[in-house]
């Protein structure tokens, strides 16, 4: 079986269903049917998500899982968030824990100075 796609190859837009069948009884339905807000997702979105509740949320076995930084799961999850029709919470300000954690890392080359700088923008609010 192909799977099933929410965005129009061509332009981009949202696909609507117009059909639905039931190969047991023969029975049809016709109409304008909204394939629900996962279907907005690009795959590698999609892909992101299924890693992400596979990880129970927790956004470092998120970045091991990936091989990707903090900063890059943050922006994904951004992403999502998004394109589900959300709007993304502001940043809460980093604790001092947190700030150690990012500056280890900084120290230990696990992420850039521009990461980590973003990382800490979040203690200026």
């Amino acid at each position: 079986m192909h799977q099933l796609i929410g965005r129009c190859p061509v332009c981009g837009d949202e696909l609507t269903v117009t059909r639905l069948h039931c190969r047991n009884c023969d029975s049809a339905i016709e109409g304008h049917f909204n394939l629900g807000k996962f279907y907005r997702l690009t795959p590698e979105q999609l892909h992101f998500v299924e890693t992400f509740i596979k990880c129970e949320g927790k956004i470092t076995r998120v970045e091991e899982e990936l091989g990707i930084s903090y900063p890059t799961v943050r922006n994904r999850l951004n992403d999502v968030i998004r394109a589900l029709g959300y709007e993304v919470a502001a940043e809460a300000t980093v604790s001092a824990e947190k700030r150690r954690a990012i500056l280890e890392q900084l120290q230990a080359g696990e992420v850039s100075a521009e990461e980590a700088a973003e990382l800490l923008k979040g203690m200026e609010r």
